[in-house]
């Protein structure tokens, strides 16, 4: 938030010396890259010169450059665990609590970067100083459970009047202002940085700045843009001077952020430290410390009354002032506007093709999801990574076996995902599809895995079956499945023994298929080769121990259905021996009795 830019010019100067002392205090406390202005800087620094005017519009500043809290941390910082040293303790506590859900917003962000950016660095201590600065950390977490500031905060309205000139850009959406921009929450974005920096990070549907989970993780984005590294000096002041173009503002985050890496603590919402000292106040104290006197040239001690005083001679001369020494304007390296990432433009991920998608077990769907990524204006977006995931109970792949795939989105904002194949299992999953680092509604495509099928089952020519009781059946049996006239590989045919074609019921008696542990069952479930052909080789099928006409009746998904006869026939009856008397023999003559 940038201050009032005349009253800066003609306050600046006492306000630069409490910078400065602060900031010297925090160094010797050992705070880590607290950076003072420079010696020539006693306006208080700013991007914008002594001769120059507010800019017509807030590009290059995520807050119009509005006003900002000034007030500096504590001299004495919170003791860092570990640390040697044992400062006192004063204000520090209470200043270094930061309120719970603020602070949770801000670990978030830290972690959503690390994971979508990790060469950004970004340190939650950063964003805690700007939330600091910009809003006393969401006045002292005054939000509800959602994370929503109450009452929503809003600054002044920037119409040109020692602000930037910015006319309304949203309506009044965010600001309730239709006249000029105001910039909005916890990290006071204006609405036409939020309009393409603004996330939904809590996932409740909405794109909120006066959320703080929001307007965290839209801060982290708008921080790492231009691939910076915050561990780099130069990036992480470029990345502060970008959310407000001011030199004094850089310094009073980076004094902020070290006094958090020194330690801090979590305090429940609602009561943390309220803020105070706004930049564009006619009292510029920090409300941190007494106020620091500028120093004080010494001079003569005055007369004592009563003394003559000796006159000087007639030729000396006056006292000699000391000269001048012109001052330089400050000198603010220049800003870069950040980069907007391709993600960060996404506004909707449309499904173009292939939302229902259908294919049989062990088979290639027909089609691919494809999505479009698009602006807030409906224009395709170029450059975005879209994730493609296989979600719910299925053994569907894509093409290299892998259940997500990422593909970029091309020059019309397409992204197609790889082939499809379907496992073994039947039933429906979902592939979603969404954008990476993002937290848009996916896009679903529903998917469907059915049982191959075969609307005809033909026995191939062979000779009839038959069996004696206790034996199997030797003859070969082989059936053709085909589907709308076409071969139908990996069918899943099953077969029973029946008594009857017009009520087929499974068998209790006779034949029955022989299983490879040895036991026997009347009903199995085979599956066609890749010829479509399902074979009974010889033995297969035993003939069982009741004489009569039995069928084999196979049944496929689809409709195709066939019975093959089985005929079981009893032993023939062995043909006894004829008797002596029959075949014309003498009987033997009996032996005389004794």
């Amino acid at each position: 938030m940038a201050a009032h830019i005349g009253h800066r010019l003609r306050k600046g100067a006492t306000s630069g010396v409490v910078m400065a002392a602060a900031v010297a205090a925090l160094a010797a406390s050992q705070g880590p890259e607290a950076i003072p202005p420079a010696a020539d800087n006693a306006g208080g620094d700013t991007a914008i010169g002594a001769g120059d005017t507010a800019p017509p519009s807030g590009n290059g500043s995520a807050t119009g450059d509005s006003p900002y809290y000034t007030k500096l941390p504590p001299l004495n910082t919170p003791n860092k665990p570990g640390a040697t040293t044992n400062l006192p303790v004063i204000a520090g506590p209470a200043e270094a609590g930061i309120p719970a859900s603020v602070y949770s917003a801000y670990k978030r962000a830290e972690l959503s970067i690390r994971s979508t950016d990790p060469g950004c660095n970004l340190p939650w201590q950063l964003l805690a100083g700007i939330g600091k600065v910009e809003s006393g950390q969401a006045n002292g977490g005054r939000v509800d459970a959602n994370g929503t500031a109450s009452p929503r905060i809003l600054g002044p309205a920037l119409d040109g009047n020692g602000f930037a000139m910015i006319a309304d850009t949203d309506g009044g959406a965010f600001d309730g202002d239709k006249v000029h921009d105001r910039a909005v929450g916890p990290m006071q974005f204006i609405p036409s940085t939020w309009a393409t920096w603004g996330q939904d990070a809590n996932s409740d549907g909405k794109k909120d700045p006066n959320n703080i989970y929001d307007a965290a993780q839209a801060a982290a984005l708008y921080l790492c843009a231009n691939d910076r590294n915050l561990a780099v000096k130069a990036d992480l002041d470029q990345a502060i001077l970008s959310y407000n173009r001011s030199r004094e503002y850089l310094n009073t985050v980076l004094s902020w952020k070290a006094f958090y890496e020194r330690g801090s603590h979590q305090i429940p919402d609602g009561t943390g430290v309220l803020p105070v000292g706004r930049s564009d106040e006619g009292n510029r104290g920090n409300g941190s410390h007494p106020a620091t006197q500028l120093p004080t040239v010494p001079t003569t001690p005055p007369p004592n009354p009563g003394t003559q005083q000796p006159k000087p001679p007639a030729n000396t001369p006056g006292p000699v002032k000391p000269p001048t020494v012109p001052t330089k304007p400050p000198v603010t390296p220049p800003v870069t506007p950040p980069t907007v990432p391709p993600a960060a433009k996404v506004a909707q991920l449309a499904i173009v093709a292939n939302q229902q998608l259908t294919t049989t077990t062990g088979s290639a769907f027909t089609g691919s999801p494809r999505v479009a990524a698009l602006d807030a204006s409906g224009k395709p977006v170029a450059g975005v990574s879209i994730r493609f995931e296989i979600t719910g109970t299925t053994d569907t792949r894509f093409a290299d076996g892998a259940t997500t795939a990422t593909v970029t989105t091309g020059s019309t904002g397409l992204a197609t995902s790889p082939a499809l194949r379907a496992g073994e299992k039947t039933g429906t999953f979902t592939v979603r599809a969404t954008v990476v680092g993002r937290t848009l509604s996916p896009a679903d495509f529903a998917a469907t895995v059915t049982e191959r099928r075969a609307d005809t089952l033909t026995r191939v020519p062979g000779d009839a079956l038959s069996a004696a009781t206790g034996t199997s059946f030797t003859q070969q049996v082989q059936v053709k499945a085909t589907d709308k006239g076409a071969l139908a590989p990996g069918v899943l045919v099953t077969a029973v023994i029946v008594t009857s074609k017009t009520d087929p019921k499974e068998s209790t008696e006779g034949p029955s298929f022989k299983t490879t542990d040895g036991t026997t069952v009347r009903t199995v479930t085979l599956k066609t080769g890749t010829n479509g052909l399902l074979t009974f080789e010889s033995g297969d099928i035993l003939a069982g121990g009741m004489a009569g006409t039995f069928y084999l009746q196979l049944t496929a998904p689809g409709g195709g259905t066939t019975f093959v006869d089985l005929t079981v026939a009893a032993p023939a009856t062995p043909t006894p021996e004829p008797s002596p008397s029959e075949s014309g023999s003498p009987e033997p003559t009996p032996s005389p009795s004794a």
